[in-house]
């Protein structure tokens, strides 16, 4: 079936839309869209899965645990997150919205 990542793209601000577009045994692919969202104060994402993440639009800003710097992702950036890493976003693009793709295995 024939689909378009940048189609249908929610315009509700006030979350982020998380949506699966393919799961299958042993793996997970799924668009996020942000606008301005960023993870709770002291929460952190701890995953019992790796996660590949690409921002195709917009930008992002990820903290992990044990490293100084953030890691800011623009447009066409990726990161790995391995089971198990303790990470948080810590902000997103407000003026539109961030597109990101996370793969999950």
């Amino acid at each position: 079936m024939l689909d378009n990542l940048f189609t249908a793209i929610p315009t509700d601000t006030a979350h982020e839309a998380f949506d699966d577009l393919l799961v299958v045994p042993g793996l997970r692919i799924e668009r996020i869209v942000s606008r301005g969202q960023k993870s709770p104060p002291d929460f952190w994402y701890e995953q019992d899965e790796d996660e590949w993440v690409i921002v195709l639009q917009g930008a992002a800003t990820l903290r992990i645990e044990g490293r100084d710097d953030p890691v800011t992702l623009a447009a066409g950036d990726h990161y790995w997150l391995p089971s198990g890493l303790r990470h948080r976003v810590d902000s997103t693009s407000p003026d539109g919205p961030t597109i990101w793709l996370a793969v999950h295995r």
